[in-house]
């Protein structure tokens, strides 16, 4: 049996997290769910994870970015689904636009 690869580099999560400004701690801290520092660490590097792991930290994110903006941007305010933030994940697309760069670029001009 083939030995599937675990260590996959640096998830697209890492760039996200960087350009909303938000840390592992905001994640931890604002999640709803069991969630631990060592947790997104695994995810941020490339650590092969769960369907069901790689969901929580998504709504994890998405948790995290939205109790930082104003109620007009949460209108806006497009959720990221774990496509979208990991690079194994079914159907990763890797030239797809980020849908809230313009937010990001209003909100945080030198991400």
């Amino acid at each position: 049996m083939e030995q599937e690869e675990r260590d996959l580099g640096i998830q697209p999560l890492d760039g996200i997290m960087h350009r909303w400004q938000v840390t592992n701690h905001d994640l931890v801290e604002d999640s709803p769910e069991q969630l631990t520092h060592k947790q997104i660490q695994r995810a941020k590097a490339g650590r092969r994870l769960t369907l069901k792991m790689m969901m929580k930290v998504a709504r994890s994110l998405n948790i995290a970015i939205w109790n930082r903006l104003s109620k007009e941007n949460k209108e806006t305010f497009v959720e990221y689904l774990h496509k979208d933030i990991f690079s194994y994940a079914k159907d990763y697309n890797p030239a797809k636009v980020d849908p809230n760069e313009a937010m990001i670029q209003s909100l945080h001009p030198k991400s």
